[in-house]
């Protein structure tokens, strides 16, 4: 008998899924509300925001807002329309490239529309199904979803451990001499969740011995790290090691789209072979002008990343005073690791916002193993001592109440209210 199709669906709703009717409105699909800063509207009441990847605080920033009007009365939000191949190319867009080029010290880029879809298909691109893929298990769900797409051999290496990865390019030289094809290593120039940088260095000393590829996805690296805030590699002295660099604008640059920066022939096929972007309208020109504008910014004012380094610092220094296991981060995100079930979490972070006017981002099983609470927050240059200060002060009062028992008695209970 054939089973109707969403059967399944309506029986599991998922890990989280399951969640929903406790969850949804407030611990997943919140609404923010007011202009993005450090400090927002959630619920009718205002909130420290820490949730929000706007690292150098353009989100809202005057001269952004205002090159972002301009562009839009003067262009309107459809042009140009269609993919760029055929009808959606501008000087623009070839502006931006070059500029991006320049900034991530690489030869040639190519623009995309989307992060996500844009390293999915990247992948997609880079490989034929005689190539081998080696990729960090940490790796974001953008590059797991592209690999997925691969047709041939992957092998993944245990998280940042070079190690790890030396024995499955091991594994991966063999299969590929019996294959005819290359290898592809990725990895991340930062993980997002851990905030550990990842050990680009280390994996481009291993081309003396091994031949493969390195495609690296800086989303959180770019325009943080660095000494001119080109990411990750630049931080590590590596960036010509780096053969495909990827970011996105939805971090340091507040926008929409991402980009691909490599060599000139690597960047030619790859226009020629992305399918995410041949059948995919190009970036609106508001996007391309704003992001020209973030560029400028990021290239022309170093006290944004300073201030926010001197937050992060400043949030760091004094979570591990408090004693609070802050993992080893070495970036802007940062991670406190608490012991507890997802009931006892929504308790938590229900008390967190209600009654210390603290909105943070909340990470369970099945995304971290069962039995730990990952408070995820993202300082930002927005960000104010005072803000700083105050979130320590909650996070030692819920460290309290969380290790005597009282989010567990209200999970019990069920007096979690998520109501609006």
């Amino acid at each position: 008998m054939v089973k109707d199709l969403f059967e399944r669906i309506q029986k599991n709703k998922g890990p989280l899924g399951k969640w929903a009717s406790q969850a949804e409105g407030y611990y997943v699909f919140p609404k923010l509300e007011g202009d993005l800063s450090n400090r927002m509207m959630f619920h009718g009441k205002e909130v420290i925001n820490w949730s929000i990847n706007d690292y150098l605080g353009l989100g809202n920033h005057p001269e952004v807002r205002k090159a972002d009007a301009e562009a839009a009365a003067e262009f309107g939000a459809a042009y140009p329309m269609g993919a760029r191949m055929m009808s959606g190319h501008t000087s623009w867009h070839e502006k931006l490239e070059q500029e991006l080029a320049s900034f991530v010290k690489k030869e040639s880029a190519y623009l995309l529309n989307f992060g996500y879809q844009g390293m999915v298909s990247t992948i997609d691109a880079l490989v034929s199904k005689n190539d081998i893929i080696v990729y960090d298990v940490d790796s974001h769900a953008c590059i797991i979803d592209g690999v997925r797409l691969h047709m041939g051999k992957r092998f993944t290496y245990m998280h940042n451990d070079v190690e790890s990865l030396e024995k499955n390019l091991e594994r991966a030289t063999n299969m590929a001499e019996q294959t005819g094809g290359g290898i592809l290593v990725i990895t991340e120039g930062v993980f997002g969740m851990r905030g550990q940088q990842g050990k680009i260095k280390e994996i481009v000393a291993l081309k003396e011995k091994y031949n493969f590829r390195l495609l690296v996805d800086d989303a959180h690296g770019f325009g943080t790290l660095g000494a001119t805030g080109a990411g990750a590699g630049e931080e590590q002295g590596c960036q010509d090691g780096i053969d495909v660099y990827f970011s996105t604008f939805a971090k340091s640059m507040a926008g929409i789209g991402a980009f691909l920066a490599a060599d000139k022939d690597v960047i030619d096929f790859l226009k020629y072979n992305l399918r995410s972007q041949m059948f995919a309208k190009a970036l609106p020109m508001i996007f391309v002008k704003g992001a020209l504008k973030r560029l400028e910014m990021l290239r022309t004012m170093p006290e944004l990343k300073a201030k926010l380094w001197e937050n992060v610092n400043a949030l760091q220094n004094g979570l591990k005073q408090k004693g609070f296991n802050i993992g080893d981060t070495n970036t802007c995100v940062t991670p406190v690791y608490l012991e507890g079930s997802i009931p006892e979490a929504m308790a938590l972070v229900n008390d967190l916002r209600e009654n210390y006017n603290i909105f943070l981002s909340i990470v369970v099983y099945p995304v971290i193993p069962k039995g730990i609470i990952l408070l995820r927050m993202i300082p930002t240059a927005s960000h104010n001592m005072d803000d700083i200060e105050q979130t320590l002060n909650a996070y030692e009062a819920i460290r309290e109440k969380l290790e005597n028992g009282t989010y567990k008695q209200l999970a019990e209970r069920n007096t979690v209210d998520v109501s609006e």
